[in-house]
């Protein structure tokens, strides 16, 4: 039809299509806002509020005083491995002094330093004493930190075991809260595409038709991006199933609106010839003769070959000649291209496209 619409009024309906994408888009906007709130009108459950409340406490407690004793026989082992190194460090020290002195003494063979060597025996096996003590504190420390850990590693036990008696109850709760969710939003577009389905149906045609458009364009998004890809799936039975539905709905009406037309073609190619141009619009004439054609029967026909006046499938008249000058002509124009008389009956169809 675009091919035989006025230049201003081609312009005039891109600018309407505009008008209905402009007005969809705000639609969609707005339906995207409200449907992206719906979740928040469920309570977002955890894990945890199915989970024994009494044992998970118990549990928990445990593992922060386990974590806390481990923390602390980790800062005291460390200061024990300090203090284990520094006494080992003096034996040492105090030996080689000793073992130094013992041998000068056993050069010079002096008795009078053997109440010395005594003295400097005690004060060695006084350090050694030390170094055994403070290696006694380091294993003392380590068996307290060793037994802090096996404390949070069973308290830690202790919460998985609450966390898997939870996790169906819990993934059961999910998914009725998303199907809850998914019952919010049909709610919401199945009335859309109903009031969709009727305005396609009575008011595509309209005065008021680029907000028709616009708002089945709306009622179209909303059902395939913010409706079909939150369709609950239980094992894909929900999504196939719907998918089914979906395709045998959409098919039978194909299916059917295929056959009505192919009957209103039947019913219409059994009408006489001056009917049938009567009832056929001249843009939707001049559309369909642009495209190679028939306009009655909309079957190909080679309009170029000056020896075809008729349609030889439906039969109707593709060209006639000029009352006044005899040019071949096409049978749906108003006015002959050669001298510009009116057609035959040219009057009456103005008046019917008025």
């Amino acid at each position: 039809m675009g091919k035989s619409l006025r230049l201003s009024e081609k312009w005039f309906n891109r600018g309407l299509w505009l008008l209905a994408l402009v007005f969809a888009g705000f639609l969609i906007g707005l339906g995207g806002t409200l449907v992206g709130d719906l979740p928040q009108v469920e309570r977002q459950q955890s894990l945890e509020d199915f989970m024994d409340p009494a044992a998970t406490a118990a549990a928990r407690d445990v593992q922060r005083q386990a974590n806390r004793a481990r923390r602390d026989a980790q800062d005291a082992l460390d200061q024990a491995q300090l203090q284990q190194a520094a006494a080992a460090r003096s034996y040492q020290a105090n030996r080689e002094t000793f073992d130094n002195w013992l041998a000068t003494r056993q050069t010079t063979q002096r008795p009078e330093q053997d109440g010395e060597l005594i003295a400097r025996s005690r004060a060695l096996d006084a350090l050694k004493a030390g170094e055994r003590a403070a290696g006694q504190e380091v294993e003392r420390q380590q068996q307290a930190l060793l037994a802090a850990e096996q404390r949070s590693a069973a308290a830690a036990r202790s919460l998985a075991d609450l966390s898997d008696a939870a996790q169906q109850a819990w993934f059961a709760a999910q998914q009725q809260a998303e199907l809850r969710v998914f019952l919010y939003r049909l709610a919401l577009t199945l009335p859309l595409l109903a009031i969709a389905a009727w305005l396609f149906a009575k008011k595509r045609k309209s005065t008021w038709w680029p907000f028709v458009w616009g708002f089945i364009f709306f009622a179209l998004f909303a059902f395939f991006v913010e409706l079909v890809p939150y369709l609950p799936s239980y094992g894909g039975y929900v999504r196939y199933l719907v998918g089914i539905l979906l395709t045998v709905l959409g098919g039978r009406y194909a299916i059917r609106a295929l056959q009505d037309y192919r009957a209103r073609l039947a019913l219409k190619e059994a009408q006489p010839d001056t009917v049938r141009r009567e009832e056929l619009h001249y843009d939707t004439a001049l559309a369909r003769l642009a495209k190679g054609v028939c306009p009655g029967c909309e079957r190909p026909v080679d309009l170029k070959d000056v020896g075809i006046d008729f349609c030889p499938h439906c039969g109707i008249g593709l060209h006639d000649h000029c009352g006044a000058c005899q040019t071949r002509k096409s049978a749906f124009a108003h006015f002959c291209h050669a001298c510009g008389t009116a057609a035959r009956g040219s009057e009456q169809r103005l008046t019917g496209m008025s």
